[in-house]
């Protein structure tokens, strides 16, 4: 169980889509309001990038091997969570919010880790490692207070 205060906000993302909670309960019956819903729309990928693959030439000998291809959804989700650790921290500092709990799949979380700016670090309370974005509203608050 995750005891979650009365006020704080939190954050249930991944890659795509962020959901933006604050609780209005307290900790033994929260209660999740929507402050904000931010998505990405995932674009095609002959949209997002259309560079052939590259070549790397040997500087010894008439070697050549290929470059792997960039893998632009990936890129897209990091900058989706890296404008969202960037907003979360504005939010911060204007005094919207004190602490955060962040909710986000393993990879989103390593992504948001590395974005966090020092106070953005501090404000956050706890981490949880699941994806529950695709969840309603309540869904998520039982999932988090069992």
């Amino acid at each position: 169980m995750v005891a979650i205060h009365h006020n704080e906000w939190v954050v249930v993302c991944d890659g795509a889509k962020a959901l933006v909670l604050e609780n209005t309960g307290d900790p033994d019956l929260p209660n999740f309001r929507t402050r904000e819903v931010l998505k990405h729309h995932n674009l095609a990928t002959h949209e997002l990038g259309t560079d052939a693959p590259g070549r790397a030439f040997s500087s010894v000998g008439a070697g050549r091997s290929a470059v792997g291809q960039t893998d632009w959804h990936t890129q897209a989700e990091t900058t989706f969570l890296e404008g969202l650790a960037k907003e979360l921290d504005g939010l911060l500092k204007a005094g919207e919010v004190k602490s955060l709990v962040i909710v986000a799949p393993p990879r989103a979380l390593g992504v948001l880790r590395q974005a966090y700016s020092p106070s953005l670090r501090t404000a956050v309370r706890i981490e949880i490692d699941k994806d529950l974005v695709k969840m309603p509203v309540y869904e998520i608050e039982k999932h988090l207070s069992a």
